[in-house]
């Protein structure tokens, strides 16, 4: 069952004002398979999700993020003392991944504590947040699992040499802009949705 999927794909296809069966057409397959689509009982292959990608105008990540559930969901975090920018923030992450799980915390010990428990594959991080720094976050939590994938936030650009004295994986500056997650995204090889425009 692939619930998620089939979620995005009803959504996008309403979006675009198909019915199931003029979908079924422009992918050249019976309404009963994009009715299994839909329910989740079935879910296409490689090649049927590039057509539909083509076929509804979203970039393909949308879709194959998608096929991705459970245990298997993509895990980001946000970690900023901020609680306005951290809930502004997540809003654009969540525009941007939204079939990722994301989790903020405005304590960096309530991230550490959480990485302990769940595997994280990318972690924003700000840069000062009082006793623990963003760049000792960064160390404890690749300490936990070197894979996950650490991006500094910001408002001080000047810190973006100090960043780089980690294994972080990206700098940006705040507050985020969606166009500037899904370019980062995107260098980091990261499933995002473009906002239904090819991309």
């Amino acid at each position: 069952m692939s619930i998620l999927f089939a979620d995005t794909l009803r959504k996008l296809r309403i979006q675009k004002g198909l019915t199931q069966s003029q979908l079924a057409n422009l992918m050249y397959v019976n309404k009963a398979t994009v009715s299994k689509w839909e329910s989740g009982s079935r879910l296409p292959d490689a090649a049927m999700i590039t057509r539909l990608a083509e076929v509804l105008r979203v970039d393909v990540r949308t879709l194959l993020s998608a096929t991705v559930e459970g245990d298997e969901a993509f895990n980001i975090i946000m970690v900023d003392d901020n609680k306005v920018i951290l809930s502004y923030n997540t809003l654009i992450l969540e525009e941007v991944s939204p079939n990722a799980a994301i989790a903020n915390f405005n304590r960096p010990q309530e991230a550490i504590e959480y990485a302990k428990e769940h595997r994280i594959d990318l972690a924003f991080l700000d840069i000062e947040m009082g006793v623990i720094s963003g760049f000792d976050l960064c160390r404890e939590l690749l300490e936990i699992d070197p894979g996950t994938k650490v991006v500094f936030l910001t408002a001080y650009p000047e810190y973006s040499l100090n960043a780089w004295d980690t294994d972080a994986c990206g700098f940006m500056v705040k507050p985020l802009i969606p166009e500037d997650v899904r370019r980062q995204l995107k260098k980091l090889g990261i499933p995002f949705s473009a906002g239904g425009v090819d991309k």
